[in-house]
């Protein structure tokens, strides 16, 4: 069976802001020492499995430009463009429509575009076997990062009995607090939730009708659009009307056939600027520095210089990211709350910072 990849790369990443704008978000950019962008990484590590021509980017319609350049051997017709946001449940069906018109019936992975592996091999092993489970029925995979640490910032799966190469899921729960992480943890019994899914395109097709039947009829109607010139009036008009609602709530906490594989395979979700140190290299006092720096007794800190020198004397746990127009210091237990900027520039009306 064809094996099709579905990049979902419409998001904002507003808590990279400042080098993360509107203009050119968090996927668009290069947060590593090689210079490739987070959606190149993405795609080029599914090289041994998705051929070219078979990946299909979704992503909000002002970044279409932002797509073909960084990504010039994606067929254009395989950049499906939003109207505007509507979260996970919507993308996914759009582009799943599309492709049921395409090949009638394909594999489909589901990733986001700016994560990060550190094993790719492992990794593609670990698609296959996904692969394997979304064929051999109408199941639903979702990919499980086995557990390094009791994280907060992650919802998880509690996976139960096992079932060839997969396990069944038993449910998916929301981000817990510290002790519940920890039990989670000691149950050894439970995931994080990477938000990476493989099934066929017939089956989260069945899935979106049976539980979200007013999306489906839209995801139908844009689907017999697709290559005709009432396509782009078509989309406008559905896709705008859709709700936005996430995949997990609509679809994965309902369905049946609900399977996870773990993946140990060096996952790192990129959520924020802690996650710079944790993917690059540091100095000798775990420090994070790009571009003209002078550290004097900085530790554990990430300092990225734009134009300018940064001078850090004395700073522990900080992050300094410098712009053209802005800079941004932030503690490393705060950045979580660099979001919260945002919203104080739109209240402002300066939107030619965001």
């Amino acid at each position: 069976m064809k094996i099709t990849a579905v990049i979902m790369a419409g998001g904002k990443g507003e808590r990279f802001w400042p080098k993360s704008r509107s203009s050119c978000p968090k996927q668009f950019l290069s947060l590593t020492s090689d210079g490739e962008t987070m959606i190149q990484k993405t795609v080029k590590r599914l090289a041994p499995l998705v051929a070219a021509e078979d990946v299909f980017i979704v992503t909000n319609a002002a970044y279409t430009e932002l797509v073909r350049d960084r990504l010039p051997d994606i067929p254009c017709e395989n950049i499906l463009a939003e109207p505007c946001a509507r979260n996970t449940a919507p993308c996914i069906a759009f582009a799943a429509a599309v492709i049921s018109r395409k090949y009638d019936d394909a594999v489909m992975l589901v990733l986001p575009s700016d994560h990060l592996i550190g094993y790719e091999d492992i990794y593609i092993n670990t698609l296959k076997k996904a692969v394997t489970v979304a064929e051999s029925g109408e199941n639903l995979v979702t990919i499980g990062i086995t557990p390094t640490y009791p994280e907060t910032g992650y919802g998880y799966i509690n996976f139960g009995r096992e079932c060839g190469n997969a396990y069944e899921v038993e449910r998916f729960v929301e981000k817990p607090d510290l002790p519940t992480a920890k039990k989670y943890i000691a149950s050894g019994k439970y995931l994080w939730n990477s938000g990476m899914f493989v099934w066929r395109v017939s089956s989260i097709m069945a899935n979106i009708k049976r539980f979200m039947p007013d999306i489906w009829e839209g995801a139908v109607r844009i689907g017999d659009a697709f290559g005709k010139p009432e396509f782009t009036a078509v989309l406008e008009k559905e896709f705008s009307a859709f709700r936005s609602e996430s995949v997990d709530f609509g679809i994965m906490e309902k369905a049946e056939n609900i399977y996870t594989i773990p993946g140990s395979f060096g996952w790192d979700d990129v959520g924020s600027w802690l996650a710079v140190e944790r993917i690059n290299e540091t100095d000798d006092s775990r420090n994070y520095i790009e571009g003209d720096v002078i550290s004097v007794g900085a530790e554990r800190s990430t300092i990225c210089a734009g134009k300018r020198l940064i001078a850090a004397v004395g700073v522990e746990d900080i992050i300094i990211i410098d712009t053209d127009d802005a800079v941004l210091v932030c503690s490393k237990n705060s950045t979580q709350d660099v979001k919260k900027v945002i919203a104080q520039l739109r209240e402002q009306g300066r939107t030619e910072l965001i």
